[in-house]
């Protein structure tokens, strides 16, 4: 069959000649793949660091970092019960093994580098706290220096970054100036308050019998005491007038006293309960006893119209719970000061130190600032008004050694904008509480708004990839006045805290822009 014999030949050969033809076009894919791998690297090595920074976070922290980042922030919220869910359940189950677990038996997510990095930790991937590489003093000029002459900052311009592990400076522009600080100084009231009474402290709210078929309510200060219904879902709740009028009524019936006069006490606290500023929406009078912080609308948090008089409202408002559970309550609520030996019918207590820290820092909370400062005082012996919790806290955090130079303590909550404090004392602030050495303050840590995600930062960094679900930071905004300070993980996994202060501002939202550059910045940075 000499035509199948030659069919056959020219088959063979045309299968030489293909597979010749693909080794030559796989040769050549091969060489020119190399060709490009060889002129990518050399444009990669001609790359100034900055902006391989750059590439690299938008690559990786865009792609997974943000979306790792926006299921914990959504799932867990800012604040649950005293500390944030995804870092309380982070922490127990150790660093570096990916994704978060939130309750027995639910799944992890995917492994993937988080966006906010264990506190004081090591960074993903090394060998031990610290070990990233250090950023120059040199290198964190060049990054900074030029974004502090953005004309959008007022005359007065200081800045502080502090290297946590090292427990150094590693860049500063007039750091050691005072400044108004505005609401930036929560932070020192925060870290005075966990210092002098430690992070478990809780307040009392209590019920005394002064005489027959006569009780107290006495206030001890707690600024979250609440009468509205409990939350569905928080593993704690904040103490409630509801469970103090259920404890008392049920003490009462059982002694066979079913109508009562009800008086109020508020003295814990004195001098005058009107801040400097007058009434405001942005907060209540200063009072030992206050419910729902004297709120006139059913918010929790930011503006709100209040009552005049918060502890004759909440003992109007506890009288009226005694009703509604069977005891006859005489007339009006009087306010005056219990016996000191009064027997105690029932009580409440708040949630932990730690918890008000947290809320505070997050809402930017004035009226937990003031009641934490006034806490401080009456940890401190002395008077618990304005000037003696401003005295408090110096104290406080002069027994830290923190730099004090021209601090100047008017309030608790930044609204006074006689308050002055350096940022070299915010970023102190910031490491110490960053820093494993000092538990106890790590809710000013966890607390801090999570930049384009919670609290006062949550409308912040759009289009800032570098600070978005990185930056965590307190916010610090009155007229002509714009502050920040707060943490941040830089390109190399190194903890930096930071604190960017400005006055004389005539752009509030250009200001802040131009702040939350400096805080983007330094997360970006390697800065070698």
């Amino acid at each position: 069959m000499p035509e199948t014999r030659t069919w056959q030949v020219r088959w063979q050969s045309a299968q030489r000649s293909a597979r010749e033809a693909g080794r030559y076009a796989r040769q050549s894919a091969e060489r020119s793949a190399r060709a490009a791998r060889n002129a990518a690297r050399q444009a990669w090595r001609a790359t100034p660091r900055h902006a391989q920074q750059t590439w690299r976070l938008t690559a990786v922290s865009a792609a997974t970092g943000l979306t790792v980042a926006v299921v914990a922030v959504v799932t867990t919220g800012p604040w649950d019960s005293g500390q944030r869910t995804a870092e309380r359940l982070r922490a127990a189950s150790g660093a570096g093994t990916g994704g978060e677990r939130h309750g027995a038996g639910t799944g992890s997510a995917p492994a993937a580098p988080a966006v906010l990095p264990a506190l004081g930790g090591p960074a993903h991937g090394s060998s031990g706290r610290g070990a990233a590489p250090v950023p120059t003093a040199a290198g964190l000029a060049d990054a900074l220096a030029p974004l502090l002459k953005d004309p959008a900052l007022g005359p007065v311009r200081t800045a502080s970054v502090l290297d946590v592990a090292a427990g150094k400076e590693v860049f500063g522009a007039r750091q050691g100036e005072a400044a108004t600080p505005a609401s930036t100084v929560k932070l020192a009231t925060a870290v005075a308050a966990l210092s002098a009474l430690g992070a478990d402290h809780r307040i009392d709210t209590t019920v005394v019998n002064t005489a027959k078929n006569r009780i107290f309510l006495v206030g001890g200060g707690d600024p979250t005491l609440t009468a509205r219904a409990p939350k569905p879902g928080a593993l704690e709740q904040p103490a409630n007038l509801r469970t103090l009028a259920d404890d008392t009524a049920r003490a009462l019936k059982k002694r066979h006293r079913t109508k009562i006069t009800l008086g109020f006490d508020a003295s814990a606290y004195t001098g005058p309960a009107q801040h400097p500023i007058g009434p405001n929406e942005n907060i209540a009078p200063v009072s030992a006893l206050m419910a729902d912080e004297a709120r006139l609308d059913d918010t929790d948090h930011g503006t709100a119209p209040r009552e005049a008089d918060p502890a004759a409202a909440a003992a109007g408002t506890f009288a009226g719970l005694l009703r509604e559970r069977g005891i006859d309550v005489d007339g009006d609520p009087e306010g005056g000061k219990a016996p000191k030996q009064a027997t105690r019918v029932a009580a409440v207590r708040s949630l932990p130190l730690s918890a008000m820290v947290e809320r505070m820092l997050t809402y930017s909370d004035n009226d937990i600032a003031e009641g934490l400062a006034r806490q401080t005082a009456l940890g401190a012996k002395v008077p618990a008004d304005f000037a003696g919790a401003g005295k408090a806290v110096h104290q406080a955090l002069q027994a830290l050694h923190l730099p004090l130079k021209g601090a100047v303590f008017k309030d608790g909550s930044g609204l006074d904008r006689d308050d002055k404090v350096s940022a070299a004392l915010l970023s102190h602030l910031l490491m110490r509480a960053s820093s494993p050495d000092h538990p106890a303050l790590r809710s000013v840590v966890t607390g801090l708004p999570v930049a384009a995600f919670t609290g006062t930062l949550s409308s912040r960094y759009t289009g800032q990839s570098a600070g978005a679900g990185a930056v965590r930071a307190k916010t610090g905004t009155l007229t002509g006045v714009n502050t920040l300070a707060g943490t941040v993980v830089d390109a190399d996994g190194r903890l930096l805290v930071f604190a960017f202060m400005t006055t004389g501002t005539t752009d509030a939202g250009g200001a802040q822009k131009a702040l939350d550059k400096l805080a983007s910045a330094v997360a970006n940075c390697g800065c070698r």
